[in-house]
């Protein structure tokens, strides 16, 4: 089974009080341009895998989605989810996504926001989802984005002209790291943004869209401390459709 940090009361305590978990996806800056890489959700069954507080879900819903299943490995994550929800098109259940069992249900529209780095092994995480995707169906997600995945401690210094630099520690070598954030020893899985895209490919997935998030001018006015993002982006967003079989 995965790890269940979100569970760890701590982590749970800590990781609410951000702004996106408090204020929903009006607050994940990077939602403008993940939404931009959906189809139309009216009609559609949709799965929000890795769904947290539920608040793509509610807005699945809020767009017509026929149907919206959210998944997610926290139990602490789901309850506030249903409390949160009122529209009845919406469930949620609770599911492992290393070990993930759709029982057979298919889908139009998979999403996923911040929660396949937390996989072991994405390739095969791909292929149930393809499974369970229609011919032509949408899977869009993002992860956090490889260079930040690897980023050393600290993460930035100066080169010989006085230039800030990041600090990156073994690119190429996946796997598993371990890391503080929030509180310390949360385990995540570093993979290049080369296998991302092969084990879309691999999987049965073509290409719609890929987008290494960063600030633009705007926002950086109103929050100069996100030139860091510049340097190297944190999210890694990715569109898919289901080729037919």
């Amino acid at each position: 089974m995965a790890q269940n940090i979100y569970d760890d009361p701590a982590f749970f305590e800590g990781y609410s009080q951000f702004p996106r978990s408090r204020e929903g996806l009006a607050a994940a800056n990077e939602w403008p341009a993940l939404r931009a890489m959906l189809p139309d959700l009216n009609g559609k069954r949709v799965l929000d895998l890795g769904c947290g507080f539920g608040a793509f879900a509610r807005f699945a819903a809020a767009e017509g989605a026929q149907s919206v299943l959210g998944i997610d490995l926290s139990e602490k994550m789901l309850e506030t989810a249903r409390e949160r929800t009122e529209n009845a098109a919406v469930t949620y259940q609770r599911g492992d996504l290393d070990k993930l069992d759709l029982g057979g249900r298919t889908f139009d529209v998979v999403f996923s926001s911040l929660a396949f780095h937390y996989v072991a092994d994405f390739a095969a995480l791909a292929r149930t989802i393809r499974a369970a995707l229609t011919d032509g169906g949408a899977l869009v997600f993002s992860v956090e984005h490889p260079l930040f995945a690897v980023r050393t401690e600290p993460e930035f210094s100066t080169d010989a002209g006085d230039k800030r630099v990041f600090l990156v520690d073994d690119y190429l070598g996946e796997g598993k790291r371990v890391t503080s954030w929030v509180v310390d020893g949360v385990e995540k899985y570093h993979r290049t943004i080369a296998t991302y895209i092969n084990a879309l490919l691999d999987a049965g997935f073509s290409l719609s869209a890929i987008d290494e998030w960063g600030p633009g001018p705007e926002l950086l006015v109103q929050n100069p401390d996100y030139i860091d993002h510049r340097i190297r982006p944190m999210f890694l967003l990715m569109g898919a459709r289901a080729t037919s079989r």
